[in-house]
């Protein structure tokens, strides 16, 4: 419970027409008789057409008459309420009835403004200008609240005044006597001696932390001028390994120049180098297809020779010609497959004959191989120029695109 609960709650109740004075100090204490009652009004101001019974005096009436209530505000007005804190009848009490007294508040405000704006036109010659009086209207309100929490706080203490009469009554009834007071007197007096002495104590020792303090800080004092006389003179002297330490700077600048050209450098001959390696790859793929085309396209040429041979069979002179023929055709076509494979086979490296059996000395040995190799080039001479009388143009288109695989292979 706030106070300014209890304030919107009465000034709502007024403003709504209920016909009860309603103070702040009514819910200070459980008033359930005062709570069924500003129910049973809101109710019928909401639907006075409501049948609610009002019989609150035993605990299952009012356990009812709660009910009812909570149960036709959720379903007319779509207010939840809790019957908790209603049926407690206080403060708590007060926050749910905000809830229904705020809804009929707005409306009769709506309703207001509704009259007020068909009227604006008749009393625009009674308005007046608010604007210089903004103060005074902020200083009312202010002392407004303050004549409230100060009324508040003296009905409080008015109302401790029946208790304290009481004792002020007996105390002023009862005879006085000399020894008892002076007795009260003394204790007082030693108590007062007592607080005096502690607070010459707390005196003194303020006094001697003070000096503490003067001395810490004279001392802190003497320190940093020290230490500010030194830095001084750490600055003003140059160390002796600074000149080095430039130099040294400097010839580190430069070998990360150094560095970084060499760094980019080898950066860009990789990718040169793999795009070279891609190219050659590429190119000995390229031939690679070409040799199979020329492969397949040979072994169609020999079926169809073979075919056309099987077919002739009137004459055997013609048969012996064709025969000699096709052998022919047949020898070159088998020097231009081993042709091809030579050449392909020959860029990769020379091919070294020999044998698995030991030479008698190094001059022999080098000697055979020298002539199996003499021996190898001039077969290769020989289907070289057989292939060339053939076709000599693709031959040479084909000896040169595989040429880069010598140095691919020699990067392996």
């Amino acid at each position: 419970m706030s106070f300014r609960d209890l304030r919107n709650f009465t000034e709502m109740m007024k403003a709504l027409g209920y016909p009860r004075l309603i103070s702040m100090e009514n819910f200070r204490t459980p008033n359930f008789m005062l709570v069924s009652e500003v129910l049973l009004w809101l109710v019928k101001r909401y639907e006075p057409q409501t049948d609610i019974p009002p019989d609150v005096e035993t605990e299952q009436d009012r356990v009812f008459f709660i009910k009812a209530v909570a149960q036709f505000m959720a379903t007319k007005a779509h207010i939840k309420l809790n019957t908790k804190k209603l049926y407690q009848a206080d403060g708590y009490a007060v926050k749910e009835l905000l809830k229904i007294t705020s809804v009929l508040y707005s409306a009769m405000n709506t309703k207001g403004m509704e009259r007020t704006e068909v009227s604006e036109e008749d009393s625009s010659k009674f308005k007046f200008d608010l604007g210089s009086k903004v103060a005074d209207l902020k200083a009312a309100r202010q002392l407004a609240s303050e004549i409230t929490s100060k009324g508040a706080s003296l009905y409080d203490l008015l109302g401790k005044e029946v208790e304290l009469r009481e004792a002020r009554t007996e105390s002023i009834a009862r005879p006085l006597e000399i020894n008892e007071a002076e007795k009260m007197m003394k204790i007082a007096i030693d108590n007062i001696l007592e607080q005096v002495q502690k607070t010459n104590d707390m005196l003194n020792n303020v006094a001697l932390d003070e000096a503490n303090l003067e001395a810490r800080i004279e001392k802190r004092k003497l320190e940093l001028e020290i230490s500010q006389k030194r830095l001084q003179t750490l600055q003003s002297v140059r160390p002796a390994f600074m000149d080095e330490y430039e130099k040294i700077e400097e010839e580190l600048q430069k070998q990360y120049s150094s560095y970084i050209e060499k760094f980019h450098n080898l950066s860009c001959m990789e990718q040169l180098l793999d795009d070279h390696r891609r190219t050659e790859q590429e190119m000995f793929e390229e031939a690679a297809n070409i040799l199979h085309l020329m492969q397949n396209r040979l072994k169609e040429e020999e079926q169809n020779l073979l075919k056309s041979g099987n077919n002739d069979d009137s004459d055997m002179e013609i048969q012996e010609d064709e025969g000699s023929d096709t052998e022919g055709e047949e020898r070159q076509t088998m020097k231009q497959r081993t042709a091809m494979e030579t050449k392909v086979q020959g860029r990769s490296g020379k091919r070294i004959v020999g044998t698995m059996h030991g030479g008698d000395t190094e001059d022999d040995d080098s000697e055979d191989s020298e002539i199996d190799l003499d021996d190898d080039d001039d077969d290769e001479e020989d289907v070289e120029d057989d292939s060339m009388e053939i076709s000599p143009r693709k031959s040479s288109r084909r000896a040169r695109k595989p040429e880069p695989l010598e140095e691919s292979d020699n990067d392996f």
